[in-house]
């Protein structure tokens, strides 16, 4: 089967980008996950629930794309993209995604305390008429 120039250009740039959406969606699990290791059982199964739901994504992302043709060279270029990834965007990406993670706890914290505080407050004045 003979393929355009134009649909084998796209079959390499959208390889590449599921690559990339790979390693985007492995980091992901890793701040998910944590670093450690808890229990081997319990991390071979994420790991496996992780490839399923990655190959699903990005089988999905091929469709859409590149009509899921599936050869070589696709597992070649997605390979490539997500050693690309690795190497040029992971560890930034990591710590942009740990700036957000921290201040949105900050946020939710603050949020959580300046709303629950005014009732805690009442709660308190209640109680503390009963016990006189």
């Amino acid at each position: 089967m003979i393929i355009s120039i134009e649909h084998q250009v796209n079959l390499v740039v959208y390889s590449i980008a599921s690559g990339f959406l790979t390693g985007g969606l492995f980091d992901i699990y890793r701040i998910i996950r944590g670093f450690e290791n808890p229990n081997k059982i319990i991390t071979y199964i994420q790991d496996i629930l992780f490839w399923i739901l990655s190959s699903i994504l990005v089988f999905i992302f091929l469709l859409y794309f590149n009509y899921a043709y599936i050869g070589f060279y696709v597992y070649l270029f997605i390979t490539m993209g997500i050693l690309l990834y690795l190497k040029l965007i992971s560890n930034k990406f990591i710590k942009l995604t740990y700036i957000v993670i921290t201040f949105l706890g900050r946020f939710l914290r603050i949020i959580r305390n300046t709303i629950l505080f005014p009732m805690e407050f009442i709660i308190y004045k209640i109680n503390n008429k009963k016990v006189k």
